[in-house]
């Protein structure tokens, strides 16, 4: 059993949550670019409300627990462990519903190289639990504008989770992929389902665009998110996200896996 005391300890000693990897300066700079509505920080997400600076770092507050002091403007970034575990709970929950029901589930990622192997844990454990883990549009290109042009990518997926990799690279299936903010992937695995009238995803996990693409167009959608993405807590103010857990997105993988433990034990999958 990974106990609350222990895992907040973790939090804490890994930098997942309490002083983080992530800076202030990267922080405010994602507030400013999606309060200018620029499509790298919205990342799928078409905000009903006009979230301004001074709006986006009160809610990151709320529900990061980022310092709220609009004159705080450099040195390390913070999140609350005690906000982190009570999303874990909650995200938990959505875990073992869908376990109960043996519902259809989508996983995908923008961060391979640290977080596969936590989505991956959940992939396997609902799968042997009865749902279906969907790999819609495998091998599909993905034009992806990003800060270097527009890159055309390959979705792949690695033990049921979604990724993106380069176009020409070899050995398919072979972890772990692009980093990637962008909702294209997610939109793309979602119209390649719906056009093949397989399966739709009753829950999609996942960070970044995965999460902020599927909850916009209606799918239920949970993730993970750090102090510099705000779309998800934006998407989960809003109505459009259902659970996002607030974390440092950048630790070493194996940082995740007691976290994987912990989900899956709250979702009474654990083996």
């Amino acid at each position: 059993m990974v106990g609350v005391g222990v895992l907040r300890a973790h939090l804490l000693a890994a930098r997942l949550a309490g002083v983080v990897g992530t800076s202030r300066e990267v922080s405010l700079r994602s507030y400013r670019l999606f309060a200018a509505g620029d499509p790298r920080a919205l990342i799928g997400i078409d905000p009903e409300c006009a979230w301004g600076q001074r709006e986006l770092l009160a809610l990151m507050a709320e529900r990061c627990g980022v310092s709220g002091d609009p004159r705080h403007t450099s040195g390390p970034d913070v999140i609350d462990p005690e906000l982190t575990l009570a999303a874990l709970d909650a995200f938990a929950e959505r875990i073992g519903s869908v376990a109960r029901r043996g519902a259809p589930v989508l996983f995908g990622t923008g961060h391979p190289h640290r977080l596969l192997g936590f989505y991956a844990g959940l992939a396997d454990a609902l799968s042997a639990a009865g749902c279906e883990v969907l790999t819609p549009a495998q091998g599909r290109c993905v034009d992806i504008l990003t800060r270097f042009g527009l890159r055309t990518c390959r979705l792949d997926y690695v033990r049921g989770v979604a990724v993106v990799r380069e176009l020409d690279s070899e050995r398919p299936g072979c972890e772990p992929g692009l980093h990637s903010h962008s909702p294209l992937p997610v939109r793309v695995a979602l119209g390649v389902a719906a056009e093949s009238g397989g399966p739709l995803p009753e829950l999609v996990v996942g960070d970044h665009g995965w999460v902020c693409g599927a909850g916009q167009l209606g799918f239920e959608a949970i993730g993970l998110a750090d102090t510099d993405d705000p779309a998800l807590f934006v998407g989960e103010a809003e109505g459009v996200v259902s659970v996002v857990v607030p974390l440092d997105d950048g630790v070493r993988s194996d940082h995740y896996h007691p976290l994987t433990r912990y989900v899956l034990e709250r979702a009474c999958l654990s083996q």
